[in-house]
């Protein structure tokens, strides 16, 4: 009797002790992988489509979200949990790139571009999953995973409207489902509900480029229940991506894309509603919005900037960006975090020094969700609200500050003098003598080739003197430049550059490239209204580079390369506009930790 007492008390305690191992555990803050919660095998797959209030197809019924759900079987037994939700336009597949899909750039700035073809997108992808990104970090840690495939995208009904409201809405139709507010289907048109009893109602969102948009779009609806989110390289404003300061820009990598390029890549949705698709969003909303000709911000450009919807946010905020990201450039995080800390909400911002894409390391990302959707008190929001990657640490080994920009940087004005068509100076004192300064545009030349050449009639380049000691540079450069043009319109590419250039093939990201801007002079009084140039005429205007921290080290000397047409980046109008600067009215004001003693010290 006595032994088998002792059998039953053993069972008791294993079970009881198994039953303690199936649920979240922490330890110095983080979400720990549950030994419960590993086995794939046993993890509960399903798909099921949430209903939303808004029919963005105008087929006469709201459109529902296709939605997948991966969650550990103890949610079968009573176990609730909280969600990491990851949405996206790209879940079924997107549109080959075919010679006429992007528009043509070879043209003058202001002339209509030539017609650009459209093409279909073949949906693959199977049910019920989605993906299966994010399920194998979280899932073993606790966490539901949630996907779901955003309006006219997949199986999900509606239309792509690559920013409308209804990318906002359609997330946030998804968490009101996850905490009982909307309803959710078995399948995409019938009745039979089907209710995430296995929730606890709060929710973290995450996702990459366009997938880490729509966290940020879903937390400017207020909707309760989203906690916290962990947008990595977002692009959080259309015009910011495929305009600068009034110019027609692509983003990096893709000349020639605008918006509704975009909106056909990603239609993967009711083959039998895209044509009217289509004619609504494409081809009358955007067609008439977007705007190649001028290039001014307006209204279309406005309802797509993120930061005009801020106001009902409040969801914990942890942005990541890498300021050698060219395509979504690192400013959309930088003006989102920005407004996010003057309203008070938690914000964290990850910087690194590469290109599209790189999370915050996971830990990071562990104790922003054990906070914000466990509720576990690990103090994260008391944590430095800034951490960059230095030049030579991995993404793993940020650095912390205590903001970004640094709050030791000063902004340090630096003048030009004179030297084309070879270099001139970037000094800390003026240039007496009244000089003009001029370039050729022509698109033919990189700005690679330019930034090494020693003399060239096609930029102009003005030159520190070779530093004595390193500079740290922390913040948003800005340009200040009065110019004319010899025709009523012209690119304005502006490059910061590190020289001697390094084009070895061991070169690293940070070695030449210290950040970039781009202009449209036409607009040198307003952004939302361009106006022809007088041809010999100077205008003034000013405007910010992409933010940047970065250490250029001693024995380089900065360089402020200005020029016409970007190839990479710019239209490409028939060569041999000519710009004139007035280096005395152009300056450079560069953010520099010390501010103008640290770059005296470097200089003298």
């Amino acid at each position: 009797m006595k032994k088998l007492i002792y059998l039953i008390s053993l069972f008791v305690l294993y079970f009881v002790n198994a039953q303690e191992k199936a649920v979240p555990y922490f330890k110095n803050g983080e979400a720990q992988v549950v030994e419960a919660f590993k086995d794939e095998s046993n993890w509960i797959r399903h798909d099921l489509w949430v209903e939303t209030n808004f029919d963005s197809d105008y087929d006469g019924k709201k459109d529902r979200m296709h939605v997948s759900v991966t969650r550990p079987s103890q949610t079968d037994d009573g176990l609730k949990l909280p969600v990491v939700y990851e949405s996206s336009p790209y879940y079924a597949g997107t549109a080959g790139m075919i010679d006429g899909l992007f528009w043509d750039v070879k043209h003058e700035l202001g002339q209509q571009p030539k017609p650009r073809k459209h093409v279909e997108v073949t949906r693959r992808g199977r049910r019920p999953i989605i993906s299966n990104s994010q399920i194998r970090i979280w899932v073993p840690r606790g966490y539901i995973v949630v996907h779901s495939s955003s309006p006219g995208t997949g199986l999900s009904d509606g239309a792509p409207t690559v920013g409308g409201k209804n990318e906002s809405l359609a997330p946030k139709a998804v968490i009101d489902w996850l905490n009982g507010r909307a309803k959710g289907y078995k399948s995409r048109e019938g009745n039979e509900e089907v209710t995430a009893y296995w929730s606890t109602g709060k929710v973290g969102m995450t996702g990459t480029s366009y997938n880490g948009t729509i966290p940020l779009a879903a937390a400017t609806t207020g909707v309760k229940g989203l906690e916290a989110i962990i947008p990595i390289a977002p692009n959080t404003s259309y015009y910011h991506y495929y305009r600068s300061n009034g110019l027609v820009r692509s983003p990096g990598g893709y000349l020639g894309e605008d918006i509704d390029v975009l909106y056909d890549f990603i239609h993967s949705g009711k083959e039998e509603n895209r044509a009217r698709n289509n004619q609504m969003v494409r081809d009358t909303e955007m067609m008439n919005g977007m705007d190649r000709l001028t290039g001014d911000y307006n209204d279309f450009w406005e309802g797509r900037d993120y930061l005009n919807q801020m106001k009902p946010m409040k969801a914990a905020l942890l942005m990541a960006h890498g300021f050698n990201d060219w395509n979504v450039m690192p400013d959309h995080s930088y003006r989102i975090s920005k407004k996010a800390i003057e309203m008070g909400i938690p914000t964290q911002i990850y910087y690194h020094q590469d290109g599209h894409g790189g999370p915050p390391p996971l830990k990071m990302m562990n104790r922003w969700f054990t906070r914000y959707l466990f509720g576990i008190e690990n103090g994260v929001e008391n944590d430095p609200k800034s951490w960059i990657v230095r030049e030579n640490d991995t993404q793993k080994n940020p650095t912390a500050y205590e903001a970004y920009p640094n709050p030791k940087a000063k902004s340090v004005l630096l003048h030009l003098h004179p030297g084309a068509p070879e270099n001139g100076g970037l000094l800390l004192n003026k240039n007496k003598t009244n000089t003009l300064e001029s370039l050729t545009d022509d698109y033919n030349f990189t700005g690679a080739n330019l930034a090494k050449a020693k003399s060239s009639e096609n930029r102009l380049l003005y030159l520190t003197p070779v530093l004595k000691e390193d500079i740290h540079i922390s913040g948003l450069p800005k340009l200040t430049i009065k110019l004319a043009s010899s025709k009523k319109a012209a690119n304005l590419s502006v490059w910061l550059v590190s020289l001697p250039w390094n084009s070895s093939s061991e070169a690293k990201i940070t070695d030449n490239i210290i950040t970039r801007g781009w202009a449209d002079i036409q607009n040198y009084k307003s952004l939302t209204k361009s106006s022809d140039l007088i041809p010999g005429k100077f205008y003034k205007l000013s405007f910010n580079l992409e933010p940047d921290d970065q250490i250029i080290k001693k024995g380089q000397q900065i360089g402020l390369m200005i020029f016409s047409s970007d190839p990479e980046f710019t239209l490409h109008p028939k060569p041999g506009t000519t710009l004139t600067v007035d280096i005395n009215s152009t300056s450079l004001s560069l953010p520099v930790v010390g501010g103008s003693k640290s770059v005296e010290k470097a200089l003298n």
